[in-house]
């Protein structure tokens, strides 16, 4: 089981290749800030844990196991996201938000918050109620 700091950097890498077809040290260190020498340790370590197959000077890519990781951390990445912004949080705070969260729910609630997503989704008029009550509350307090 991969750590949190583990899950960035898979997810880091995944998105690179799906989006540029590779991942470099440097795309990873720019996008984690952090430096390129903490990027190579860390894929070293997901070397040891088979989510990448990683030659020292030859660059690395994801494992079968790892590319299934990194597919799921998007996934649930992008559930949180249009979890917090059907329920109304400002777009401005849902990037920050979903990443001091993802780490920390069980996969058994990202399950539950998927559920509850496609509920919302199945029926326009479950938003509506929901954004009339936010409506209200919001009106309310001023």
């Amino acid at each position: 089981m991969p750590t949190p700091s583990m899950e960035d950097y898979i997810e880091i890498i995944y998105n690179l290749i799906e989006s540029k077809g590779y991942a470099r040290v440097s795309d990873i260190a720019e996008s984690l800030e952090v430096h390129p020498s903490s990027v190579t340790k860390m894929v070293q370590k997901l070397d040891k844990g088979e989510y990448v197959l990683y030659e020292k000077y030859r660059g690395f890519i994801l494992t079968e196991k790892g590319n299934k990781v990194g597919e799921r951390l998007v996934f649930r990445h992008e559930l949180l996201e249009e979890f917090l912004e059907i329920i109304g949080v400002k777009e401005e705070n849902i990037y920050n938000d979903v990443e001091g969260i993802e780490h920390h729910l069980s996969w058994n609630s990202i399950d539950r918050l998927g559920d509850l997503v496609t509920y919302f989704k199945e029926d326009k008029k479950r938003l509506d109620d929901l954004k009339e009550i936010q409506l209200r509350k919001k009106n309310n307090t001023k």
